[in-house]
């Protein structure tokens, strides 16, 4: 079975965020970039299943700049085997990214496609949905468990009334949630073998694809400062407060 992974460059967590003085987005100057953490976890799941002998290849994909071959051999080091990066400059749209990613699958014929269920940048939750539907796959999100049983991929998924399990035909797509697994680090000696493994880079162009966006960014600023609390003496303090100050009730 071939697994294809998809990983997105972001932000490392642990980083303040700061926004662009002109308000155009998000100030990338010297921040330090990560793989995003729900990608980690669809890695690491696809590890996994490799090391129980159910993936016979794990293929990792990344749209993105050329310095996201910075994560893609992350992933290599992590036990993925090969690499493709989709070098596109442009900020995509989840679309955009889904049909690139789904010019990918119809190159590399997988039978398992895992992806996280969302980036922390854009935090759209659409990109694995999106590219169910343009494959025709069936779809399993927020997978906290995963199991391969012949030729259907049991995904244990968490909803609002709790856990659901659905059954689904390969080829198939799964988005990963925080509780499917945790994620392992690499070790040198795998991060010095994952600098010989095939890492491609293609365009969009050359898989035929057109990236131009329907979406436009206006704008870009951060929150508000939150005010400093106050302590009141009494709860008819605190009602008028609510009611003639915070305009609440």
């Amino acid at each position: 079975m071939k697994v294809l992974v998809a990983v997105k460059r972001v932000v490392d967590y642990n980083v303040k965020i700061r926004v662009s003085a002109d308000n155009s987005g998000v100030d990338l100057a010297n921040v330090k970039m990560s793989m995003n953490p729900f990608c980690e976890i669809a890695v690491e799941e696809a590890v996994r299943l490799k090391e129980k002998g159910v993936a016979t290849e794990i293929v990792v994909v990344s749209v993105g700049p050329s310095t996201a071959q910075e994560q893609l051999r992350t992933a290599l080091a992590l036990g993925a085997d090969r690499a493709i990066l989709v070098e596109a400059a442009d900020d995509l749209s989840s679309l955009a990214v889904a049909k690139l990613l789904k010019a990918v699958v119809d190159k590399e014929q997988p039978q398992l496609v895992i992806l996280g269920k969302q980036a922390i940048d854009s935090d759209n939750n659409q990109t694995g949905q999106m590219l169910a539907a343009l494959s025709g796959f069936a779809q399993g999100t927020f997978a906290s468990k995963v199991e391969i049983v012949g030729d259907k991929v049991n995904v244990t998924r968490e909803i609002d009334g709790g856990l659901q399990t659905v059954a689904l035909n390969l080829p198939a797509i799964v988005t990963t949630d925080l509780r499917l697994n945790e994620p392992r680090y690499a070790s040198l000696p795998n991060i010095m073998k994952a600098k010989k493994k095939p890492l491609e880079t293609v365009t969009p162009e050359a898989l035929g694809i057109c990236t131009a966006s329907t979406n436009k960014t206006l704008k870009v600023e951060a929150p508000a400062a939150r005010s400093a609390g106050i302590k009141v003496k009494s709860v008819a303090e605190l009602v008028e407060k609510l009611k003639n100050e915070a305009k609440v009730i």
